[in-house]
């Protein structure tokens, strides 16, 4: 398909078209990998510090906002950063929020209490969040073709390799410096990235008015916020009949209701809701929420199984996460120049079939399953990722006109991290659910035959048993909370446990089969797409989408 533009272009399309005029494009893309690579391991890097954290700042009850504060603001931004990016320019949009997000560091880093340190990784989500889709966006401006998907599958794979260095990054910092330069670390090489940025894009002026979709922003932050809070603390901090999350979710519903009326009324949408009309939006959207939502149950759970089954280290476990990020990596930047070969559609199809067949290989995974083994698996499961990832925005890119690059391109980025978040949610509440029948049913009744003084402990981790039972694991299995158990207890009692553990996380595994499969079906849906390598023609002529469809 093609798309006409006038030859008086609108304000969006001319702002556009000058601000992808690059001066340096090494420059450009040497801060934009650098400012990708600190922006996502800012995500996870944390997790490492928090003991020492709270160990200094106290709030211990408090600890698990560090973490979604900085969740809920940087998805909540994505949307509206891509659409301020059509509208007033690439370059100010970026570098606004390289800035947001070097202060946020500098305050985090000078928190004196536990609720500054929560409110500063907030307002540092809001520039992460304005810089992960950025990236994308800018890459699709500065290339056309093989290129585009050459480039997107390489920050694609820096997003992804960041999940995983960064608890192991975030404890050498902590272990040779202090917490603290957990985040200042972010402000020389955040200045470094602005100021290659700066150098590598040329800034623009608006022409002519702009407007802002204020209720817009405003409805789907609320809608958006009250959501990802309900499906965070669920069946944890609260119960999910309860009345906070079960208002959460009324008020999410209610607010999206109107975001999405406001949308289709207002000139300037963030999201417009036409696009969900396009077939193509909204069968490659999907397919990116359901695999999202799968491949949680490899980044998140396998390392839990290594180390409670298998019984090695959390620093060894991370190896065995290594190969998946390795494997996504070279078949991301493979993926990027066979797709023009085998075309899209059938690569997008053997990626999820890949992906399908590792987390079938996952549910195989017993007590006796080794490092290699899993390794294995992991590489099965990172092949199938990197086929699949960087198709996710190139078919985006290559199917709608410039002017709309920032929306559909941060659409695909909002997708993917809703389909974390239910990830985490929905695998952790079968995990949860599993864990409670099997270890009231086997365990209880062991505990209780410990002496009356033991009462207390029985109390306790039947408590946990209900509520947390991914702590109770951790517990549990290690030596140190062992050793208060007696000895022939310990015998009867840990074979339960990793039983209990095991089939719990098959049951994990097993649904996350089923979301990876539902992201497979969709893949037919997408019709008949041809990438075709030729280069956009120049303004006021036919600007060819790159790709042909039926």
């Amino acid at each position: 398909m093609k798309y006409y533009l006038e030859e008086e272009p609108t304000m969006e399309v001319k702002l556009n078209a000058e601000d992808t005029t690059t001066k340096h494009r090494g420059l450009l893309i040497s801060g934009l990998i650098i400012a990708m690579l600190f922006g996502a391991l800012e995500g996870t890097i944390v997790g490492t510090a928090m003991p020492r954290i709270v160990g200094e700042l106290g709030g211990l009850s408090l600890m698990t906002w560090l973490t979604t504060a900085y969740m809920l603001t940087s998805t909540t931004i994505v949307p509206i950063a891509g659409k301020l990016a059509d509208l007033l320019g690439r370059k100010s949009v970026y570098v606004s929020g390289l800035i947001i997000f070097m202060v946020g560091s500098a305050l985090c880093g000078m928190s004196q209490t536990i609720e500054q340190l929560i409110f500063f990784r907030a307002l540092q989500g809001l520039g992460g969040g304005i810089m992960m889709p950025m990236a994308m966006i800018i890459i699709g401006d500065i290339f056309t073709g093989e290129q585009r998907a050459k480039w997107q599958g390489v920050f694609g794979a820096i997003f992804g390799l960041a999940s995983v260095i960064g608890p192991q990054v975030g404890g050498w910092i902590v272990d040779s410096l202090n917490w603290h330069w957990v985040f200042y670390i972010n402000l020389p090489v955040g200045i470094i990235a602005t100021i290659l940025i700066s150098l590598g894009l040329k800034g623009v002026k608006a022409e002519g008015p702009v407007r802002f979709d204020v209720a817009g922003m405003a409805t789907m932050i609320i809608g958006v916020v009250s959501l990802l809070l309900a499906l965070t603390f669920g069946g944890t901090e609260f119960a999910w009949t309860s009345w906070p999350i079960i208002g959460m979710f009324v008020l999410s519903a209610i607010s999206l209701t109107a975001f999405v009326w406001i949308e289709s009324k207002t000139s300037e949408p963030i999201l417009p809701v036409r696009l969900f009309k396009n077939r193509t939006f909204t069968v490659v959207n999907g397919i990116g929420f359901f695999m999202s939502i799968g491949m949680f149950g490899a980044i998140m759970f396998v390392p839990l199984f290594m180390q409670g089954i298998v019984g090695i280290s959390a620093s060894a476990s991370g190896t065995v996460m290594t190969p998946l990020m390795v494997t996504m990596i070279i078949a991301s930047v493979i993926g990027g120049q066979i797709v023009y070969k085998i075309g899209p559609k059938l690569q997008m199809s053997i990626g999820m079939i890949i992906m399908a067949i590792g987390f079938l290989l996952l549910t195989t995974m017993s007590i006796d399953t080794s490092k290699l083994a899993a390794s294995g698996i992991m590489m099965v499961i990172g092949l199938g990722m990197g086929l699949v990832m960087p198709l996710l925005t190139l078919i985006l890119q290559e199917s709608f006109p410039k002017s709309e690059l920032g929306v559909v391109t941060s659409s695909s980025q909002f997708f993917r991290q809703i389909g974390g978040t239910f990830g985490m949610t929905i695998l952790g509440v079968v995990m949860n659910n599993r864990s409670d029948t099997l270890l009231s049913e086997n365990l209880v009744p062991v505990l209780k035959q410990l002496p009356q003084q033991g009462g207390a402990m029985v109390e306790k981790i039947t408590a946990s048993i209900h509520t947390n039972p991914q702590a109770l694991y951790s517990a549990l299995l290690s030596p140190e909370t062992l050793s208060q158990f007696p000895q022939e207890l310990i015998h009867t009692m840990v074979p339960i446990v990793k039983s209990a553990l095991v089939d719990s996380l098959h049951a994990v595994f097993w649904f996350g089969l089923m979301f990876v499969l539902l992201g497979a079906l969709l893949t037919p849906m997408l019709g008949k797409i041809k990438l075709v390598k030729q280069p956009r023609k120049k303004r006021g002529k036919a600007v060819s989408s790159d790709v042909a469809t039926e």
